[in-house]
Order: structure tokens, then C-alpha cells, then sequence
């Protein structure tokens, strides 16, 4: 059959589905072009060509869709099947199979997924241009007299911020500047009462503030306009959205960040309380120092009468005799010192004469010779007593080898007594001879038989 219209019998035009299906692509994307959709994934695929092949769902219905690889290259994300995204597509219909289908151009995550890196590139981005440094941030004035509240005048952050104020430092002037805290309207609000309060010049500090919410509530504080012109601002800002665990761009660039209104209230002023009490100990200490300083020229003025009162005449002639008594007692202290050492030194000189006399100098020898020869006795009978006991010692080692000693002990000793020679062996004597046998105690005579 021709994909041709083909003309049938009872006069009735047929289309075939390749027609149906042109024509009704050919509508829908005349119809509606490029359009915005949000949804979830899933069915999500992506083949070894590079294009991918997914889902858009929400509760009631899903549609297929379509992104060829020159667009899914461009992709800051990994996209998975249950994650919320915006889609850009063009509405289409795919003809082989009949099916309705989206071409998609654009992706992008939706939801705190896509708000959250946003805020990342901001943050690097205003980091990285010197937004957050701190050298740049300014203290804040210790007693303010004027401060500017910017925030929405119907929420319960400003409240907050008024009970604390009014409790802690009745004397500060509150001026609430109302802006509108999310939404798009919200950062040109923002910015615009930022630079009207410094234009102003009649505040001492801003207070930039909000109660807690979802990232998407407190984005109006994520704005780059706003942390530009709170950078701008010629007055301190502090900064306090949300609860102690939100974190947003305003935070980083104010002077100073407060986990939240009620915090920031408390950080702003001093306590009436303790300044009284610091006044109170400040009237004590000034009364004290006053009084010190009456004692002192007190003290002063009985020194200067005292000065006066020496001066007079009676005074000074007073004062005079008794330098003069104390002049004479000290030249006769002097004179009784320089007798007593004139009689010292007069004792001292008698008696090296007397040391120098001869008889005192023959009496000296006397001793000293009487010494010297008791020194002279004692060493010669000490060495007569030391070669005694060795004359003992070598007596003693002679007998102990002597032949007397010997003989002692039983033994005799033969000798020729012609030529007086010793007899050792037998053979030194004749039969018939006659010898002489020493003993201990004496001598025999004695013949040899044999």
C-alpha cells in the first residue's frame, strides 16, 4: 500500500499512520515550541552513543524524553533516575513508534540541589574577589545611639530584636526599615534600603535580619546585589537570617554574623544592668580617689605648716644650738677615738721593742736551740730503734739458714780436722781416719771402721 492518501470506495479520506503521525508532530511542535517542565527521572539511560534516554514523572502521569549527545556533553551533573530536575524541551512526537516525546536542551537540577550550588559559585566567587576577608570587617560601636533594622515589619524576628533591645539598652533609637524577606521582589527591596540607611548617615550600625526557613525562604540573602551593597555600605552591618545552623552570602560578607535576631540584639548593645552597675562601682572609685587626694593635701598643707613654723626665728636659733650640742658631742667622740688610738698605737710600737731586745732575743734562741735538740734525740733514737729491728731481722733470717740450726734438730757435722775440710760423701774418707763430729753443743772425736 502508498503512504499516499488513498481514495476509498463510499467516498471516505484514509490516512496512513506515517501522515497521522507527521501531521500530528508536525502540530505539537507548532503548537507549543520550547517550553520549561519540571519532574522527577527515571528510566534513566545513557547508551555506549553518548545520548540519553529518560523519564519525566510527577504523581499522575510521565512523559519520554530525549537529549542527543551535542547537549547531554554540556551537563554540569551526573542525572540519576529520582532526582527533581527543570527541563528545556521541544514537544514532539516520535513517528516509528507513534509515541509523544520531548527533545530535550537544557537540564538543570531543581530544588535546595541546584540553589545549593549556586550558592557555592557565589561564595567562591565573592571569596575570591575579597568580599569575605576579614581585614576588611569593622568593629562595632560599644554604646550605639542609632541603629537600623532591616527586615519585614510583620515577622517574629523583629520582634525578637525590639523585646531584647528594650530590656538590655532603653536609651538606643530603633529605627525598623520593612522590606520584604523572600521572594523575587525581596533583593532589589533589600538593596535599595541598604543604600538609603547609609545614604541617610544618622545610624550607627545596620541590622540586617530574618527569621529561619528553607534555603528557598532565606535566598533573598543569597543575592549577589545584596552582599555587593552590603560591602558598599559606609555603616557596620550585622548580619542574623535565620537560625544558628543557616549559613548565607550576607552572613559571610557582613561585619559581623549572629546565629539568630535574638543573639544579634544582644550582641549590638550592652546590658543596662551591668552598666549601671559598672557606673555605680566607677562613683565608688572616684570617691575614693577623691578622698585620697583630700588626705594627701592635707598632708601637704601640715608639711608646708611645719616648714613655716621651722622657720622662725625662735625656731632656727633653737635649731642652731642644737647642731652646736651635736657638734660638741660629736669632737669630743672624735677627740676620745683619736686618744684611744694614739695609746693603741703607742702599746703596739712598746711591745715590738720589747720583742727586739736581746735578752728577749737570747731568751728565743735558748728555746729554740732546748727544741732543736729534743728534735735531734728523738730522730736518733728512732733510727737507733729502726736499725735494731732490722739488725733482729737479719739475725733472725741468718739462723734460720745457718747450719747451727742444723744441727739442732739431731744432725752433726764431719770435718778433717787436719785440713778442716767438710766430709759429704764416704768416699772423702779412710778406713782408720780420724774425724771431728760437731754438734749442737760441742764436738767428738770420732774414727771411721768402715
Amino acid at each position: 500500500m502508498s503512504e499516499d492518501r488513498v481514495e476509498y470506495s463510499l467516498g471516505r479520506d484514509v490516512l496512513t499512520p506515517s501522515q497521522l503521525t507527521r501531521r500530528a508532530r508536525d502540530l505539537l511542535e507548532d503548537e507549543f515550541g520550547l517550553i520549561w517542565l519540571a519532574g522527577e527521572l527515571s528510566n534513566f539511560a545513557r547508551p555506549a552513543s553518548g545520548h540519553l534516554y529518560f523519564s519525566l514523572k510527577d504523581g499522575g502521569a510521565q512523559v519520554r524524553c530525549a537529549m542527543f549527545k551535542p547537549k547531554s556533553s554540556l551537563l554540569r551533573f551526573r542525572p540519576a533516575d529520582g532526582m527533581q530536575v527543570l527541563a528545556r524541551a521541544r514537544v514532539s512526537l516520535y513517528e516509528a513508534r507513534g509515541e509523544f516525546q520531548l527533545i530535550v536542551e537544557h537540564l538543570e537540577e531543581a530544588g535546595e540541589g541546584a540553589l545549593q550550588r549556586e550558592f557555592e559559585r557565589l561564595k567562591a566567587l565573592l571569596a575570591a574577589q575579597g568580599l569575605f576577608a576579614s581585614e576588611r570587617k569593622r568593629p562595632l560601636p560599644s554604646h550605639p545611639r542609632r541603629l537600623a533594622v532591616i527586615t519585614s515589619a510583620s515577622g517574629a524576628a523583629v520582634r525578637d530584636v525590639l523585646s531584647v533591645l528594650g530590656r538590655r539598652y532603653p536609651l538606643l533609637q530603633v529605627d525598623v526599615v520593612p522590606v520584604p524577606v523572600q521572594g523575587k521582589e525581596a533583593p532589589p527591596a533589600i538593596v535599595l534600603a541598604l543604600k538609603r540607611v547609609a545614604a541617610a548617615a544618622r545610624h550607627d550600625v545596620i541590622l540586617l535580619t530574618r527569621g529561619g526557613g528553607s534555603i528557598e525562604d532565606l535566598w533573598a540573602f543569597n543575592d549577589e546585589a545584596v552582599a555587593r551593597a552590603i560591602h558598599a555600605s559606609a555603616i557596620p552591618v550585622v548580619s542574623a537570617i535565620g537560625h544558628e545552623i543557616d549559613f548565607t552570602i550576607a552572613d559571610f560578607v557582613a561585619d559581623l554574623r549572629a546565629p539568630t535576631p535574638s543573639a544579634a540584639a544582644e550582641l549590638l548593645v550592652p546590658d543596662a544592668l551591668e552598666i549601671r552597675r559598672a557606673l555605680e562601682q566607677r562613683a565608688g572609685r572616684l570617691q575614693l580617689l577623691l578622698q585620697r587626694r583630700l588626705q594627701r593635701h592635707q598632708q601637704q598643707l601640715d608639711r608646708l605648716l611645719a616648714q613655716l613654723q621651722a622657720r622662725s626665728p625662735a625656731a632656727r636659733l633653737q635649731l642652731g644650738r642644737s647642731r652646736l650640742d651635736g657638734l660638741q658631742l660629736r669632737l669630743a667622740h672624735a677627740l676620745a677615738r683619736s686618744q684611744q688610738r694614739t695609746r693603741s698605737r703607742l702599746d703596739t710600737l712598746q711591745a715590738g721593742l720589747l720583742r727586739q731586745h736581746p735578752r728577749e732575743r737570747l731568751q728565743r734562741l735558748r728555746l729554740a736551740l732546748a727544741n732543736r735538740q729534743q728534735l735531734l734525740q728523738s730522730s736518733l733514737r728512732a733510727r737507733l730503734d729502726a736499725r735494731q729491728g732490722q739488725l733482729a731481722q737479719l739475725a733472725r733470717a741468718l739462723h734460720a739458714i745457718s747450719p747451727l740450726a742444723v744441727l739442732g734438730r739431731g744432725y752433726a757435722l764431719l770435718q778433717d780436722p787436719a785440713s778442716g775440710r767438710i766430709v759429704r760423701t764416704p768416699s772423702d774418707t779412710t778406713a782408720g781416719q780420724l774425724l771431728r763430729a760437731r754438734l749442737a753443743d760441742g764436738e767428738l772425736n770420732v774414727r771411721v771402721e768402715g
